[in-house]
C-alpha cells in the first residue's frame, strides 16, 4: 500500500528534471499521474516509462485554453484531483539595463500567471469536494505545492525577471493557503537552491529549447558554475530526486498540519547577496 494510493497528480513541467523526479516519485507511491510539458513526444515517452498509472497533456501552458485543457485531462481521465505541483518553468537572464518588456512578461506568464489559471480552473474540483466532506464531518486533505527558487527569496543577479516571478509564487501561495484551508487545500511552496539541471547545466549553444518559435538558450555560466558549490554547506548542487523529495513531503499526509509555508531545498544555501 502506497501513502498516495488512488490519489491523482497534475505536475506541470514533468517530462524531464525535478518534474519527472517528482512525478516518478509520486507514482512510487501510489498516485496516478498527468505528465504535463511543452514537448509532447518527451511527455509521452516519460508517461510510458514512469510507473503506475498515468495520462499526458502536451503544450505550452501559457497560452489561452491550457490551463482548462490540463484540467480536464485529469478529470477526463480519472474524475478527480488531488495534488497539483506547478513546477514547469525556464529562465532568460540578463541585467537589468539589458532586459527587454518580452522577457520580463514571459518570466511572469510562467512562473505565476499559469499557475494562477491552473488553481483557478481546478478551484471547483477541490473545492466542492471539499464540502461535502466537511458536511459530513470528515477531513480529507488535498495538496498545491508551487515551486518557488531562492532567486525568489533572496534576489539573484542577472534574474530580476525571474526573481520577480518566484517571489510573486510566494505572495500568491501564502493568500492561497488562507483561502483555501477551510476546505483542507494545504498549499505551499517549494524554494529550490542550486539544483542539478539543464537550467544550471553550462551556458552553451547545445543547451537551448524552443518557446514560441524561438530557440532559447539555458543554463549559467561556467564560472559562476564553479564557484557555486563553495556556497553550499552540503558543498554540491541537488539531483533532481533529492529536490523532488521536498516536493513529496509537501504532497504527503505528513504535511497535512504544513500550511502557507516555503520549503528551502538548498544544502544550505540561504541567506545574504550570495542566495
Amino acid at each position: 500500500m502506497g501513502v498516495l494510493d488512488g490519489k491523482v497528480a497534475i505536475v506541470t513541467g514533468s517530462a524531464r528534471g525535478i518534474g519527472r523526479a517528482t512525478a516518478e516519485i509520486l507514482a512510487e507511491h501510489g498516485a496516478r499521474i498527468l505528465v504535463s510539458d511543452l514537448d509532447g513526444d518527451l511527455a509521452r515517452e516519460a508517461a510510458a516509462e514512469i510507473g503506475g498509472e498515468t495520462t499526458v497533456h502536451a503544450g505550452d501552458l501559457t497560452k489561452p485554453g491550457a490551463p482548462a485543457d490540463l484540467v480536464g485531462a485529469a478529470i477526463d481521465a480519472w474524475g478527480r484531483i488531488d495534488i497539483i505541483v506547478n513546477n514547469a518553468g525556464y529562465t532568460l537572464d540578463a541585467p537589468i539595463h539589458k532586459l527587454s518588456d518580452d522577457w520580463f512578461q514571459r518570466m511572469l506568464d510562467i512562473h505565476v500567471i499559469a499557475p494562477f489559471r491552473i488553481v483557478r480552473e481546478a478551484a471547483p474540483h477541490l473545492r466542492e469536494p471539499a464540502k461535502a466532506e466537511r458536511a459530513e464531518g470528515r477531513e480529507v486533505f488535498r495538496k498545491i505545492v508551487n515551486v518557488s527558487s531562492i532567486s525568489g527569496t533572496m534576489g539573484n543577479a542577472g534574474q530580476a525577471n525571474y526573481a520577480a516571478g518566484k517571489a510573486a509564487v510566494v505572495g500568491m501561495t501564502k493568500t492561497l493557503a488562507k483561502e483555501w484551508g477551510q476546505f483542507k487545500v494545504n498549499c505551499n511552496a517549494v524554494a529550490f537552491g542550486y539544483v542539478d539541471t539543464r537550467l544550471t547545466a553550462s551556458k552553451d549553444e547545445a543547451n537551448t529549447m524552443e518557446i514560441d518559435g524561438e530557440r532559447v538558450r539555458l543554463g549559467i555560466p561556467d564560472e559562476l558554475r564553479a564557484i557555486v558549490p563553495a556556497l553550499i554547506p552540503l558543498g554540491r548542487p541537488a539531483i533532481p530526486r533529492e529536490a523532488a523529495g521536498g516536493v513529496f513531503f509537501l504532497c504527503s499526509p505528513w504535511s497535512d498540519y504544513v500550511h502557507g509555508q516555503v520549503l528551502n531545498v538548498t544544502g544550505g544555501q540561504l541567506g545574504g547577496m550570495t542566495s
